[in-house]
């Protein structure tokens, strides 16, 4: 079977909630719910006053990770501080999963490149997973959805730079390109499994930018928004995302693509399909 995907071109907080219904998936226990929460400076990612009525429709914990880069999230006291600049801790309970170590170690025995994924120790307190991604571009991924979030989003600063680094920390800027895309569907696939059943991904496609919101002075949206798309499969819904950026008629698209293309973005989707993490192969339902 193909795997469903709602997607509807209304771009509201209101309408994610009737998404999250539409999809009939309730996310039970303690759910944790992953956001991007900015980087200082960073004018594009999508705000905790977008995301706040399906994160309270849901219920549980907004959780992040420290980033393996210079700014303003690479250290957990800099983090609390970004997390109360844009909002996050004023609207919801915060968990930074790695706040204190040692990392929580999910092993990946069937991985194209790394064999472990080194995660915030604070995830062994979740039941479900409710990942929220702002989709755009990025400038070593090519583009940022569900898999990221699943991968370099839910690792812990150390394992953001083993991810990068395909296995080697110090390689964190200089590894082979492909070996880094697949390390990143090898973590996907370790979170993924680790939540098998019991998460959901959200993909919002506003203020599109060809950079990241982890890019402090990201570049302006070069495309105009598409609209939001919901799923039980991480690999269907950025598949689902890419395709729209593909049959967009925006004068941008071109922009777009070539940040996409020039970093083989699709081959993270390859490699996490042919992980099992999910299926290229999807219906898209399209909701007025």
């Amino acid at each position: 079977m193909k795997s469903k995907v709602y997607f509807t071109r209304t771009i509201s907080p209101e309408k994610l909630v009737e998404l999250y219904e539409l999809l009939g998936k309730k996310l039970a226990g303690n759910t944790a719910i992953k956001v991007h929460s900015g980087e200082v400076g960073n004018r594009n990612f999508l705000r905790p006053e977008f995301w706040q009525p399906v994160i309270s429709h849901v219920g549980g914990t907004v959780v992040e990770c420290n980033t393996a880069y210079d700014g303003g999230r690479n250290t957990s006291e800099r983090h609390w501080k970004t997390l109360e600049l844009h909002g996050w801790s004023h609207y919801f309970k915060v968990d930074l999963l790695d706040d204190e170590g040692p990392d929580m170690v999910l092993d990946i025995p069937g991985g194209k490149v790394i064999r472990q994924d080194y995660v915030g120790r604070n995830l062994a307190n979740y039941d479900s997973l409710l990942v929220l991604s702002h989709f755009k571009g990025h400038p070593m991924g090519g583009y940022g959805g569900a898999l990221k979030q699943l991968s370099i989003g839910m690792a812990s600063a150390f394992g953001k730079a083993y991810i990068h680094g395909a296995g080697k920390v110090e390689d964190i800027w200089t590894a082979d390109h492909d070996r880094f895309l697949e390390s990143m569907a090898d973590a996907a696939s370790a979170v993924a499994g680790y939540f098998s059943g019991r998460a959901v991904y959200i993909n919002v496609m506003k203020n599109l930018s060809v950079d990241c919101d982890c890019v402090s002075a990201a570049k302006d949206p070069c495309m105009a928004d598409i609209g939001m798309l919901i799923s039980d499969d991480p690999v269907a819904v950025d598949q689902a995302c890419i395709d729209l950026v593909y049959a967009s008629d925006d004068p941008g698209k071109p922009l777009m693509l070539k940040r996409i293309e020039s970093r083989n973005g699709v081959h993270t989707i390859e490699a996490a399909a042919s992980l099992g993490v999910g299926s290229r192969e999807y219906e898209l339902i399209t909701v007025e």
